[in-house]
């Protein structure tokens, strides 16, 4: 089983959000494909499904974000799941709006819903980081992260959700590359994979090539020849 988390804060105040990306996220995925009905369990709303032909676990912790190891090791511990059978879904500031990164394990960047989860379920865990871009001033920080979404972001997230919840069997199967190029694509970026081409590099010459241009001919400078030389390839005035 695959669980997939996605972090948030319940609650009608929240539901818009930057700080909720992770629950719209998840939201998306549940429904773009065939989930059943959400349930109250582990501290948490949850649905069950299957991606890739693989089951899947939704799972929204309602712990309040600072909280959200709670849930999510409470679920890992019924389903006896390690970390690597897990991938949360969160919020970045550091990543520009629209901007998505996946990987396994690092730090907690001061996020405290993955500080929670860090210690509740150790830290070997995919992370799908959804930029929310940052407001300039560590002042602003809190409100930019509590408020809500303005109109134009529609402009961004729908592409990301789409891009997310059509290729989230790729989560499944642990092409991480691969949905992180369709997400990039899909928001008119260019696949995550492409980087500047090395410079080609000249055809190599042969050892006798590369002897003949190393070996100069010794020219004689006295006798018959060095005269006949000098008559055939000297200047007209000599």
């Amino acid at each position: 089983m695959l669980l997939i988390a996605g972090l948030g804060n319940p609650g009608a105040k929240y539901q818009g959000n930057r700080h909720n990306i992770g629950f719209m996220a998840v939201d998306a995925i549940y429904r773009r494909h065939s989930f059943s009905p959400w349930s109250k369990k582990f501290k948490a709303e949850i649905a069950e499904g299957e991606l890739g032909g693989q089951k899947v676990l939704l799972i929204k912790p309602q712990t309040f974000m600072n909280l959200s190891g709670e849930a999510v090791g409470e679920a890992m511990r019924f389903y006896k799941l390690q970390p690597s059978d897990l991938v949360v879904i969160y919020d970045e500031l550091d990543l520009p709006a629209g901007k998505a990164r996946l990987k396994t394990g690092g730090g907690h960047g001061g996020h405290n819903g993955i500080k929670s989860i860090d210690a509740h379920c150790g830290k070997e865990y995919r992370r799908l980081r959804l930029g929310i871009g940052h407001p300039g001033a560590k002042e602003l920080v809190h409100n930019h992260v509590l408020g809500d979404f303005a109109k134009v972001d529609k402009d961004w997230l729908d592409p990301l959700f789409d891009a997310l919840a059509d290729n989230a069997d790729m989560l499944v199967r642990g092409e991480d590359s691969q949905l992180m190029n369709k997400i990039a694509l899909a928001l008119g970026g260019k696949p995550e994979e492409d980087a500047p081409k090395p410079e080609k590099k000249a055809p190599a010459k042969s050892h006798i090539h590369q002897a003949r241009n190393q070996i100069k001919p010794k020219v004689p400078e006295t006798g018959p020849m060095a005269e006949m030389l000098k008559r055939m390839f000297g200047k007209k005035d000599d």
